[in-house]
C-alpha cells in the first residue's frame, strides 16, 4: 500500500501540471469521451501522510534496495561444507583392482535449509580374477542406488520425516539387498563394504568385512569399525597380540562378508563428527602398510584432502604395495 501511495503522489504532480479535460456528457458515446490517461484524475490523498510514508520509505530502505526478509526465512549465510578425496590404485603385486570406491556429497544453500548430505564407500572384493571386482562394484552401485532413493531423495523433496524410513535401516537394507544379488549373480565372488551416510555433523556406518573407517583428529586416531577377521578374534580372545596380527599367516580370512551367507550380520554405528576433524574410510591395502601413526601425520599435515589420499596411497605403495590400495578421507570443517 506504501509503494500505491507513493505512486499517486508522482501521479499527482504531473495532473497539477495538466489540469483534466472535463467530461460534460457520461453518456456520450465512448469514442467522443475518452480522455488522455495521463489527465485521468486520482483519488485525493492527504498531502502530509503521503510525505511521511514516502519518507519512512527512502529511509529503511535506501537506493531502492528490496525488503528484507522475516528472520526466521533468512537465507544462512555460512558457506562452509565438507570435503573430500579419493584415491585408489592397483599397488605394486596385484594385476588388477578389486577395490571399489564411492563418493557422492550434496550441500545446498537456499530458503529450504536442507542437510548436507554425502554418501561414501569402500568394498574390497575377493573371489577369482575378475570375481572380487565385480562383486565390489555390483555392491557400491546398489547400495549407492538404494539409500539414494530412500535417504536423499526424500530429504531432497521435503517428505514428511515422519514418512522417511530411519537412515540406518535404509543402509542396512540396502546392504542387505547387495548381498542377496551378489550370491544369486556373482556366486564366486564376495567383498568388504564399510559406508557411511553423512548428514549434517552425523555419520551413519555401516560395515562388514576389514575395511576400516578411522576418526582423526589433532588429539589422535581411533578405528570406530571392527575388523570381522579371524586374526581380529584371536586378538579379542587374548590368545595373539597386535603386532603379531600383521604377520600371521590367516591375516586375510574373514568369517563376515557379502556374499558368503544368505543370513549376513552388519554391525552399524551413528557417530557425531567434531569440527576441524577427518574421517578416512580405507581397504586392507593401506592400513596393513601403512601404520595409524603416519595415517594421522600425513591425513593431518594436509588441508586438501585428495593430496593427503595420493600421499597415503604412495607410501602403502612404498612400501611394498602388496595389495589393492582405496582410501577417501573427509574433512570436518569448523561450525
Amino acid at each position: 500500500m506504501d509503494l500505491f501511495r507513493r505512486l499517486f503522489t508522482q501521479s499527482k504532480t504531473q495532473t497539477d501540471e495538466h489540469p483534466p479535460v472535463p467530461v460534460t456528457n457520461p453518456t456520450k458515446p465512448l469514442e467522443s469521451s475518452v480522455v488522455s490517461e495521463a489527465t485521468t484524475p486520482l483519488p485525493s490523498t492527504d498531502t502530509a501522510e503521503l510525505a511521511e510514508d514516502t519518507a519512512q520509505i527512502e529511509t529503511v530502505y535506501p537506493d531502492g534496495a528490496t525488503r528484507p526478509l522475516p528472520p526466521e526465512t533468512v537465507i544462512s549465510t555460512s558457506n562452509m561444507h565438507i570435503t573430500f578425496g579419493q584415491s585408489t590404485d592397483v599397488g605394486m603385486v596385484r594385476n588388477n583392482n578389486q577395490d571399489a570406491a564411492f563418493s557422492f556429497f550434496s550441500t545446498s544453500r537456499n530458503a529450504d535449509q536442507r542437510p548436507d548430505f554425502g554418501l561414501f564407500m569402500v568394498a574390497d572384493g575377493m573371489g577369482g580374477h575378475h570375481d572380487g571386482e565385480k562383486a565390489s562394484a555390483a555392491t557400491a552401485h546398489i547400495v549407492a542406488a538404494q539409500v539414494t532413493s530412500s535417504v536423499f531423495l526424500p530429504m531432497l523433496t521435503g517428505e514428511n520425516d515422519a514418512d522417511r524410513i530411519p537412515i540406518t535401516e535404509a543402509l542396512v537394507s540396502a546392504v542387505q539387498k547387495a548381498n542377496a544379488d551378489i550370491i544369486a549373480k556373482i556366486p564366486d565372488g564376495g567383498t568388504t563394504l564399510t559406508a557411511t551416510a553423512i548428514v549434517g555433523d552425523l555419520a551413519y556406518v555401516v560395515h562388514v568385512g576389514d575395511s576400516r573407517i578411522y576418526l582423526i583428529t589433532k588429539d589422535g586416531i581411533e578405528q570406530i569399525t571392527r575388523d570381522h577377521s579371524l586374526v581380529q578374534r584371536l586378538i579379542e580372545l587374548d590368545q595373539l597380540k597386535p603386532e603379531e596380527a600383521l604377520h600371521h599367516p590367516q591375516r586375510n580370512v574373514l568369517y563376515r562378508a557379502l556374499g558368503q551367507s544368505e543370513s549376513l550380520e552388519i554391525d552399524a554405528l551413528t557417530r557425531r563428527l567434531p569440527p576441524n576433524s577427518r574421517l578416512l574410510l580405507c581397504s586392507d591395502g593401506l592400513w596393513n602398510l601403512v601404520d595409524e601413526k603416519d595415517m594421522m601425520r600425513i591425513v593431518l599435515a594436509h588441508d586438501n584432502p585428495q593430496e593427503a589420499c595420493d600421499k597415503l596411497v604412495a607410501l602403502a605403495n612404498t612400501n611394498g604395495g602388496a595389495d589393492n590400495i582405496t582410501a577417501i578421507l573427509l574433512y570436518i570443517p569448523s561450525s
